[in-house]
């Protein structure tokens, strides 16, 4: 997909503002995207952001500090409300995701931003779904929504980051199901509704199928303390993905556990300046932000 001419300097600094835009109506129901903006010349790269919450808790106001600390150094960031498990079950969130990418894409000169260099970020299970719908931008059962504006606009993504993501849900299930977590069971059962739902998600599985699927320039991030996902499977993605011809890194933080609330405050400066780093090489490197298919 993408270029650009746009430069973007991680060292910059800029002041920030704030402002919540409706991105989608559905009669009287309507969901919100919280803007982080840069204030500058611009135009800026633009980025979207996925809130976590095990597929069924969390909202656009999640994890500011990543999202102010990127925005401050000239991205972007767009943090969006979606729906979520129970009322809302797989494949709802997808949906609304690929509808947001493309409806920021379309918009993103409102916010003095380039459409051609949107990636898209999330953690935990907001980790799984970005990296989903990066690799399935053009899935019919995510495209259900029409962009009245801009038709002809696609999901696909310049390139995604997923921190702690839960990318093998069904391997999760299994976890919570042998440490006896049934909350944690719950929500699972509640957003994909069954085991089958868990695994058709499943991004080992995906990989390991030989799914035909875009492979964007990924950046998975992991606390080596993470008790929250099964031990080996960022790895068995990263390696997959790889396999299957994606310019993937895997950046591990020691001792760092599953959210961030219980980081450290340098890890957490650590890891926003290994975000900073990735996107501004896959920025700079237009062959590195074409999506690859199999």
């Amino acid at each position: 997909m993408a270029r650009s001419a746009l430069k973007y300097d991680p060292a910059r600094r800029y002041d920030v503002k704030t402002q919540d835009v409706e991105y989608r109506r559905d009669g009287e129901q309507f969901w919100l995207a919280f803007v982080y903006q840069p204030q500058g010349a611009g135009p800026f790269p633009a980025l979207l952001d996925i809130h976590g919450g095990a597929w069924n808790n969390g909202d656009r106001t999640n994890n500011p500090a990543i999202a102010e600390g990127l925005a401050a150094s000239g991205v972007v960031v767009v943090s969006i409300d979606f729906r979520c498990g129970g009322k809302d079950p797989y494949p709802s969130s997808l949906i609304d995701i690929n509808y947001a990418t493309r409806w920021l894409k379309a918009h993103a000169g409102d916010f003095n931003a380039d459409a051609e260099t949107v990636g898209g970020l999330g953690v935990s299970s907001g980790g799984h779904l970005i990296l989903l719908s990066a690799m399935r931008p053009r899935d019919p059962r995510y495209t259900t929504l029409p962009l009245a504006e801009a038709p002809g606009t696609d999901a696909t993504l310049a390139y995604a980051i997923s921190c702690w993501g839960v990318l093998d849900p069904y391997g999760r299930y299994l976890m919570a199901q042998d440490n006896g977590n049934k909350q944690l069971m719950a929500n699972h059962e509640r957003y994909f509704l069954t085991a089958d739902g868990m695994q058709e998600a499943n991004l080992i599985r995906i990989l390991q199928q030989g799914e035909k699927v875009e492979l964007p320039p990924a950046l998975l991030i992991q606390g080596t303390a993470d008790k929250g996902v099964p031990q080996g499977m960022v790895e068995k993605v990263n390696e997959l993905y790889r396999a299957a011809g994606g310019d993937v890194e895997l950046a591990l933080f020691q001792d760092m556990p599953h959210g961030l609330a219980g980081w450290s405050a340098p890890e957490v400066a650590n890891m926003i300046e290994r975000m900073k780093t990735f996107i501004a090489q896959r920025l700079a490197t237009p062959t590195a932000m074409a999506a690859s298919g199999r």
